[in-house]
């Protein structure tokens, strides 16, 4: 079977919070190092399946989804609605961490994320209004399946500009979103945002 993208539709949660954990470390595959698997996801992907599915949508090939890109039009509202309505049963179940910063592991880092979500910068939503995440697993890597789900969102949900927040270390996905018509916008400490007219 030829890969394909389609929309999301609920039973592709576990799929989204497998390739968050698959992609979560700089690109490459973090399940070695998380004890808790879902919590990439419930930070980075199953929010807006959730609470935005119409603007979530999936590659998938032979093997099943393999692939992701999701967003939302207006950051803003998004991280309100978050705040209201996603992080505070997350913050019930995962408590937040005690001791030094520098002590904790991965899970304490992202334990300590759902209580601490990081805010876009007004500078950069005002300019760049919608953001969007996406992710690949390696076997649809390197084959155009990336621009074509950056395409497809944006002929979905005609932002008005959008822009991305990428960890330093990732490289190659700053490549792929320079190559895509994004350029670098002020960096951020622990961020590199990148933004993009519609």
């Amino acid at each position: 079977m030829r890969p394909f993208i389609r929309p999301y539709v609920p039973d592709d949660l576990d799929s989204l919070y497998a390739i968050s954990l698959a992609t979560g470390a700089a690109g490459g595959d973090a399940r070695a190092l998380y004890a808790d698997g879902r919590l990439l996801g419930h930070i980075y992907s199953a929010p807006y399946a959730v609470l935005s599915p119409e603007t979530v949508f999936i590659a998938e090939d032979s093997a099943g989804p393999a692939g992701f890109v999701l967003g939302a039009p207006d950051t803003l509202a998004f991280e309100d609605r978050l705040e209201r309505d996603w992080w505070p049963a997350l913050r019930q179940r995962y408590p937040q961490p005690a001791g030094p910063p520098e002590a904790w592991d991965h899970d304490a880092r992202r334990c300590h994320r759902i209580h601490a979500p990081r805010r876009t910068p007004p500078r950069i939503f005002n300019a760049f209004p919608a953001h969007l995440h996406l992710n690949l697993l390696p076997r649809m890597q390197g084959r155009g399946w990336g621009r074509a789900l950056l395409e497809r969102w944006i002929d979905a949900i005609r932002p008005g500009g959008l822009h991305v927040g990428v960890n330093p270390d990732n490289q190659r996905a700053i490549g792929f979103w320079q190559a895509s018509g994004f350029h670098n916008l002020a960096p951020s400490e622990g961020v590199v945002w990148l933004g993009r007219a519609a």
